[in-house]
């Protein structure tokens, strides 16, 4: 008796059209999370709780190095001498010419000020 080779490339073809619809759906629901997180203006509470050390190793470590010793951007050690602390949340809301760009630690700029004025 000969089989019929067709079989296995329906089968394959009713899987993937399964899998297809069941993927839509997924995204459907995350599609909803997302609104709610953006009307809520996408702040979370870990936001809220965040270290700045901890912001600053995630956002910030990359140009400015582990040790705050600079790479692409500039040394933080002693960056409170330079600058006062409403300079330097200007400085994290706007960025600068030189390449910083703003608004990177949104809703955390006072905290990231304030722990970056005492670095030394």
């Amino acid at each position: 008796m000969n089989r019929n080779p067709i079989i296995p490339f329906v089968l394959i073809m009713v899987f993937g059209i399964g899998l297809m619809f069941l993927l839509s759906f997924k995204g459907l629901g995350d599609a909803e999370q997302a609104a709610e997180e953006k009307k809520d203006g996408g702040k979370t509470e870990q936001a809220a709780k965040a270290d700045p050390e901890d912001i600053y190793k995630t956002t910030c470590a990359a140009c400015h190095g582990d040790q705050y010793q600079g790479v692409s951007g500039p040394a933080l050690k002693g960056v409170g001498d330079k600058y006062s602390k409403d300079e330097i949340k200007d400085i994290l809301v706007n960025g600068t010419k030189g390449g910083m760009p703003g608004g990177l630690v949104k809703g955390n700029e006072e905290k990231m000020a304030e722990w970056l004025t005492t670095l030394k």
